[in-house]
């Protein structure tokens, strides 16, 4: 299918892009292995759309998954929440289950574009598009997260933390549909900690994106995820400052020994929107705030 409009110099040429839309599931997952990697995935589309109406979007040939209900509801068990690829961040912040158990991902859902953009706008778009500075990747690494994988050949499980790989490389095959999104259920609590710092309090593209979890035993760490965003080439679960963390007391000692191990583990750039400087001072800032709630 070929949709049809009127061109100019700003705009993408519409007539020299196709969209295919399949019927079914098994239709589409038989065009992405027989298409080589020619043909891509096309869901909400608010990222895709953006570069098509400034003349940007280089790839020419797309597959409409949108109608695909196999791809949608937030499905929930005793262990895990499981959510279709094609969840809206609107029924991502709007779930009661997802507020009480995982409210940072529901916050970056609220602080993801305008109305207009969560209600069209899908988590798995969110993952797949592999923007270093999107909302929801850092809450995801948090969480634990894993991604199902499907193709014609069969479906197999990613651990989020191994599926970004290098700027826009992901652990996905051509011929695969991410379908799902899986997140561990905890009965322990945790104190969960999300700051999306931008130039403006919404509509905003993140300068840093900060997600931490962490659970206190006998006043010391017991549990610590730590993950941010726009800080590196990938959504960047920083490792080495949680084992900075993990079994410690909070004292000034280990406050200022994590501050360190992050300040080596990032690696943020100049760019149109921030300096790396900046990126990097907020992002230790933002740090030193989480432990100190740890604190209290």
């Amino acid at each position: 299918m070929c949709e049809r409009a009127t061109s100019n110099a700003m705009r993408g040429h519409i007539p020299s892009y196709e969209l295919l839309t399949p019927n079914s599931l098994n239709e589409t997952l038989d065009l992405f292995a027989q298409k080589n990697g020619n043909w891509k995935p096309f869901a909400g589309g608010t990222d895709l759309m953006v570069l098509l109406e400034a003349g940007k979007l280089p790839h020419r040939k797309y597959i409409n998954i949108w109608p695909l209900d196999e791809l949608r509801g937030i499905d929930v068990t005793g262990d895990w929440v499981t959510l279709g690829a094609l969840t809206t961040y609107t029924e991502v912040h709007e779930h009661p289950l997802l507020q009480k158990e995982f409210p940072m991902l529901c916050q970056a859902a609220r602080e993801t574009g305008g109305i207009a953009i969560q209600n069209r706008g899908t988590l798995g778009g969110n993952i797949v598009n592999a923007s270093p500075a999107a909302d929801s990747p850092p809450a995801l690494l948090c969480y634990d997260a894993e991604v199902e994988l499907i193709s014609k050949s069969g479906q197999r499980r990613v651990r989020y933390a191994d599926f970004h790989q290098g700027y826009k490389q992901m652990e996905i095959r051509p011929d695969e549909l991410l379908k799902t999104i899986r997140l561990p259920r905890h009965a322990q609590q945790f104190t969960h900690y999300y700051r999306k710092v931008g130039t403006r309090k919404a509509q905003a593209i993140s300068k840093v994106c900060f997600a931490a979890v962490a659970g206190m035993s006998d006043e010391r760490v017991s549990h610590v995820r730590l993950a941010l965003g726009s800080v590196a080439p990938i959504p960047l679960r920083c490792r080495q400052t949680e084992a900075a963390l993990i079994n410690q007391p909070i004292d000034d000692d280990v406050v200022a020994n994590a501050v360190r191990t992050l300040a080596a583990e990032v690696s943020p750039i100049d760019d149109v929107r921030s300096t790396k400087d900046y990126r990097a001072r907020v992002s230790l800032n933002l740090l030193k705030d989480f432990i100190f709630r740890l604190r209290r």
